[in-house]
């Protein structure tokens, strides 16, 4: 099926620009190369496409009448937030055939029900903005990511983000009640419902989240609150093993219930990487592997520390953990924080790293290291692994630097190879290869490699069903069809 534009219904490229102009205003139509260029980059610069325009609607009305205005084209969209994504799939393809479709303008708190715990939210709202309103009605919106300060909750939504509280909140299929669609024809749905309990038929939200913008574009959002925690207690774990920390988690969740509010684990290469960038970040104890774990609580009847105390000590005494070190202020629980959340940045002054994003079930985590470290240092001698992650909700994020002295490009060649490695020991042991990061452009092909082919054909037919010209963020997720 092409996707080819239909000059005669508007008059070419020129008609449909002109017309964008006169819908949103000539601010809001950016033709420019200078102009469009930030847009069309992914974060990490692996992929940078090419497209007739970038439009920035100011709201779902917009939204919906730009859409219309490019089905009635031929025109594929390319739906983008904060443009924070790590898998290119807000990067339109280097055809230049797509619009660019900017969804920051629309950054409207539009209705917090603080009796309801909800929040509904417009797409282009900041992840930060949504935690700031919520705790200024003393509530708490409990997706926390390293990129809050620019990623938007419209990208959050259609990449189905996780983050460090996903073992005690759910991710974003969990947080979320109801929402707001542009379908790709144009039409409007409108689903903002904030419900707990809805069993009228087919729970249409879940076709879009995680869909990567390839079925309709989310507008808006009901998101579920909870109470704000009152106190907090934050503790650095060195342990002897993976395995030592998955026992460590059970006797934390059997110990502690809910109040487990995080549980990262942390091997020594990443902490080496962050004290060499940021020397002001250091491990108060150095160790193969650690654990960072945050207890928090919303009555004030419930004494964090000792509890935590408590559970650390039997924890030693059973061989779970080596050493630990319990934050007393919460500038030392920022200091260990701290440690966990500038990997990113860490990495990337590194250098260019083959990054896996893999899930396997929590039981099966340390089997997955001992495998997968095995078979890459057979492959390649010397490779650096970089693990770390939310092994409470048994997701690691698995990256690869070259062996030192190693040309990069020589490298970068052999990523194929590498992912094979990683991918396969993954699906072995019931993983995914794409545990909150999404597919984009980077894991499509890996995705139809590993995925079962019923499943790959139910994903086709839904396309095809909402979306059958293809005009929706298309070669992400699936195939751009022709």
């Amino acid at each position: 099926m092409t996707t080819k534009i239909r000059t005669e219904s508007c008059g070419g490229t020129s008609g449909l620009l002109a017309r964008l102009v006169a819908l949103v205003g000539s601010d809001h139509v950016l033709t420019d190369p200078a102009e469009m260029s930030p847009y069309l980059t992914d974060y990490r610069g692996n992929y940078v496409g090419r497209a007739l325009a970038v439009v920035k609607p100011a709201n779902t009305q917009e939204v919906a009448a730009t859409v219309k205005l490019c089905f009635d084209a031929g025109v594929p969209i390319v739906p983008q937030g904060g443009n924070t994504g790590v898998c290119g799939g807000a990067t339109p393809l280097p055809d230049g055939l797509s619009i660019l479709l900017n969804l920051s303008r629309l950054n409207r708190i539009r209705e917090l029900d603080a009796a309801n715990d909800t929040l509904c939210v417009e797409a282009g709202c900041i992840l930060a903005a949504v935690q700031e309103a919520a705790a200024a009605a003393g509530r708490l919106f409990p997706l926390s990511l390293a990129s809050g300060g620019s990623c938007e909750i419209g990208g959050n939504l259609s990449t189905n983000a996780g983050g460090i509280q996903v073992l005690r909140y759910g991710n974003m299929r969990e947080l979320t009640l109801g929402l707001e669609v542009v379908l790709p024809d144009g039409r409007i749905w409108n689903g903002l419902r904030g419900l707990r309990k809805d069993n009228t038929g087919y729970d249409l939200k879940q076709l879009f989240i995680g869909a990567e913008g390839t079925l309709g574009i989310i507008t808006a959002a009901v998101l579920k609150l909870f109470p704000a925690p009152k106190s907090k207690a934050t503790a650095w774990v060195t342990i002897p093993t993976p395995a030592a920390a998955v026992s460590l988690l059970a006797r934390f969740r059997t110990a502690c219930g809910d109040r487990v509010n995080a549980f990262e684990l942390i091997g020594r290469p990443l902490l080496e990487l962050v004290s060499r960038y940021m020397p002001r970040s250091r491990p108060p104890t150095p160790s193969d592997w650690s654990v960072l774990v945050e207890l928090a609580e919303s009555s004030t009847d419930i004494e964090l520390f000792p509890l935590l105390e408590k559970t650390l000590n039997a924890a030693i005494e059973a061989g779970e953990a080596t050493d630990a070190v319990i934050a007393t202020t919460q500038a030392q629980a920022e200091s260990l924080w701290a440690l966990r959340e500038n990997a990113n940045e860490a990495q990337k002054r590194e250098g260019f790293s083959i990054k896996h994003d893999i899930s396997v079930p929590v039981s099966r985590i340390p089997e997955f290291v001992a495998r997968t470290d095995a078979a890459l240092r057979a492959w390649l001698p010397g490779v650096r692994i970089i693990a770390f992650g939310h092994i409470g909700d048994g997701n690691l994020h698995y990256n690869l630097f070259p062996p030192p002295g190693e040309d990069e490009a020589t490298f970068i060649a052999r990523t194929d190879e590498a992912n094979r490695i990683v991918f396969e020991r993954a699906i072995e042991l019931g993983g995914s290869i794409s545990a909150e990061h999404g597919i984009g452009q980077l894991r499509r092909e890996a995705m139809y490699r590993y995925k079962d082919a019923v499943e790959l054909e139910l994903m086709r037919t839904i396309k095809h069903a909402l979306d059958p010209r293809g005009l929706m963020n298309p070669g992400k997720v699936l195939e751009k069809l022709d």
